[in-house]
């Protein structure tokens, strides 16, 4: 289990950082393990625009795959490119457009968990 647990670790520091790079805001990830069944860690991102909520689910996607070859097990919201959701299993990357992340504040329904620090 701890390398199933290290590589969710590491393929959620990946997704912050390069949704970082994509000027993302706000990037945030939650270890989430301990009170939900469904994932380690959340990753969470805003965007000011659905093209740039586009452009950072994309990118994250693509680095993903390429530097640890994992690919997400489903998405949703891509149509409509207001709350993203990209599951990888152990990890579930959710890009908001801001008004949106505002709305739901996700960030306050876990804010009982630890913050990962994702920076280099």
């Amino acid at each position: 289990m701890p390398a199933m647990s290290d590589e969710a670790r590491a393929l959620a520091l990946e997704a912050a950082r390069v949704a970082d790079q994509e000027q993302a805001s706000d990037v945030v990830v939650l270890s989430v393990g301990s009170v939900l069944d469904v994932a380690d860690y959340f990753v969470i991102a805003g965007a000011s625009n659905r093209r740039l909520v586009r452009r950072v689910i994309e990118e994250v996607e693509t680095q993903c795959r390429e530097r640890l070859g994992q690919s997400p097990v489903r998405s949703e919201g891509v149509r409509e490119q207001e709350w993203v959701l990209l599951d990888y299993g152990d990890v579930v990357i959710h890009v908001f457009l801001e008004e949106i992340r505002g709305f739901y504040e996700i960030e306050r329904l876990y804010g009982d968990v630890d913050r990962v620090d994702w920076r280099p």
